[in-house]
């Protein structure tokens, strides 16, 4: 079962929601179903840089594609550099392993699709991410 549009759009709202009442920088997010593919995304208003989109997508690809967190993709890059930069290749420069990328699961644990969150720092893109999954009533693996 793969992630839908409105399931994708309330886990963005709510992470978007969450950055304003912590008073992030303004955040982009982006959902990506089970199969890699973009579901939704949205840009808040405000400075930010012009890369912002593809990072988020890139964070919610990397999850998807490598079925784990990208935080947990971050240790791997520091543990394995020369594999992860085989990955950023293969993934057409669309493999971003730093903290913001979550995976989306069900309450079986089923994998639904993966958020990445982007324009704040790396832990609070994370905890953005997580506020909008479980807002949505669903879980990680964090």
């Amino acid at each position: 079962m793969s992630i839908s549009l409105e399931i994708a759009t309330k886990i963005i709202d709510a992470a978007l929601a969450r950055g304003r009442a912590d008073k992030m920088k303004p955040l982009t997010a982006a959902v990506v179903d089970d199969g890699g593919n973009l579901k939704a995304m949205k840009r808040e208003d405000g400075r930010g840089a012009a890369m912002r989109p593809d990072i988020a997508m890139g964070k919610a690809f990397a999850a998807i594609g490598m079925g784990r967190s990208t935080r947990a993709l971050q240790v791997m890059a520091q543990q394995r550099p020369w594999f992860s930069a085989s990955l950023v290749s293969v993934a057409g420069g669309g493999y971003v392993p730093v903290p913001g990328g979550m995976l989306i699961l069900d309450n079986k644990g089923n994998v639904l699709g993966a958020v990445g969150v982007t324009g704040d720092t790396a832990d609070n893109d994370e905890i953005a991410a997580i506020a909008g999954i479980e807002a949505a009533g669903l879980k990680t693996e964090a």
